[in-house]
């Protein structure tokens, strides 16, 4: 009895010590208003300045701190948020957004920037909140006129080389080119984004991510010009659930294999999905060049189709143009992909296409429940090069 009160005096003692270490980070916890650091909520006076300064100050804190940006709407610049020269006992970065952010009108001023709001080698950064409004449009009206003095264009928000990374309650509109990348990160968890841009705007990828891990989307509505979320080359470990997805191109895997040396796709899980109106649902694309890419251990479950062009499909013959890769194999193996209760309805008469590569045949395919019709009539199903195994209710008909 005893050394039973001896031990639940150790556990209360560590607790109450825990909840005091507790208090004491939040009672030491500082908060920079950008506001108080000069940022105008007015829409047309540059706070870029002020955003800068916020961070350097919350970057040098030794204990949690917070930027906070209340309502209002504020101008911002190219504006880059280096953690690299952090403190070094930094205890993580919080933004708190009530108000919104938005590019300035001429696109030049961020367009050949790569990124407008670019965070790089930080740790433990949240976003809570916030809206991100890129005035993409004027620059896809330059890109739909074929002039060739437009430039590329600048992701919205980018995060390079970072680890612990919070997007809760995000909003990006109209951005020049991907809303959101994530690049060369671990343990990223976005949830509640919100993407909205034209269904024609070029190049607006909702949610990009490349050489990755451990990225989780959560609950999020993607609306746009290009994929929905794209996963490039080097991503591992992903998890993604319950999306609303369109218009756009779909959630895909890839393009991959552009390069000869090239890091694989692996452990990807795509869940709770429904696509309205995309051009495709789930995609796995791969250029037509020799690579030592792979793309092995995904599963796409609960999955609703409505009204999609190509409901599944695995192309392997990736070759916009024509250029650089024509009558050339992919070298990219594909194999253990799984596809679980996928239903809805195509647009087109093949809504599952597996396009593979006759040198790398996509292997360990498997289709389970899966029922796609094309307006009120059985749809078809393609396979060319490619080896896997069906169960339970298939419609339309496995072509393995």
């Amino acid at each position: 009895m005893a050394v039973h009160s001896r031990r639940s005096y150790r556990a209360i003692t560590v607790l109450s010590i825990t909840f005091l270490i507790y208090q004491s980070l939040l009672a030491n916890a500082v908060t920079y208003n950008v506001v108080n650091l000069g940022a105008k909520p007015d829409g047309k006076t540059d706070s870029t300045k002020s955003f800068l300064s916020a961070w350097a100050s919350a970057c040098a804190s030794e204990t949690p701190a917070t930027i906070y940006v209340p309502p209002g709407t504020y101008l911002i610049g190219e504006a880059y948020f280096n953690g690299e020269h952090c403190s070094s006992t930094n205890k993580g970065i919080t933004f708190r957004i009530d108000g919104k952010l938005v590019a300035p009108s001429d696109y030049w001023e961020i367009g050949n920037a790569g990124s407008w709001i670019k965070f790089e080698r930080v740790s433990r950064v949240s976003i809570y909140g916030g809206v991100f409004d890129a005035k993409g449009s004027s620059l896809w009206a330059c890109k739909a006129s074929s002039s060739n003095n437009c430039p590329s264009g600048a992701t919205t928000l980018a995060f390079y080389n970072s680890n612990n990374i919070v997007l809760n309650g995000v909003t990006s509109i109209n951005s020049q080119m991907f809303h959101i990348s994530i690049d060369g990160c671990q343990n990223v968890d976005l949830q509640g984004t919100k993407v909205s841009a034209s269904g024609t705007s070029p190049n607006t990828d909702g949610i990009h991510i490349q050489l990755s891990s451990g990225v989780t989307v959560l609950n999020s509505r993607i609306a746009t010009g290009d994929d929905c979320i794209s996963i490039g080359p080097g991503s591992s470990n992903l998890w993604i659930e319950n999306v609303a997805c369109g218009p756009g191109h779909g959630i895909s895997i890839g393009s991959l294999g552009w390069e000869k040396q090239e890091p694989g796709v692996q452990n990807v899980t795509v869940k709770t999905v429904t696509f309205t109106g995309t051009e495709n649902g789930a995609r796995i694309k791969t250029w037509g060049r020799p690579t030592n890419a792979f793309v092995n251990r995904v599963l796409f479950q609960h999955l609703v189709m409505v009204n999609v062009q190509n409901p599944i499909i695995i192309d392997q013959n990736y070759c916009p143009h024509n250029s650089n890769c024509p009558n050339q194999n992919s070298g990219v193996k594909i194999s253990e992909v799984t596809y679980q209760d996928i239903h809805g309805t195509s647009a087109t008469i093949v809504a599952v296409k597996f396009s593979c590569s006759k040198k790398n045949p996509c292997s360990e395919i498997k289709l389970e429940e899966v029922n796609l019709s094309y307006m009120d009539q059985q749809a078809k199903a393609s396979c060319v090069n490619a080896q896997g195994t069906t169960s339970g209710l298939i419609e339309p008909t496995s072509c393995f």
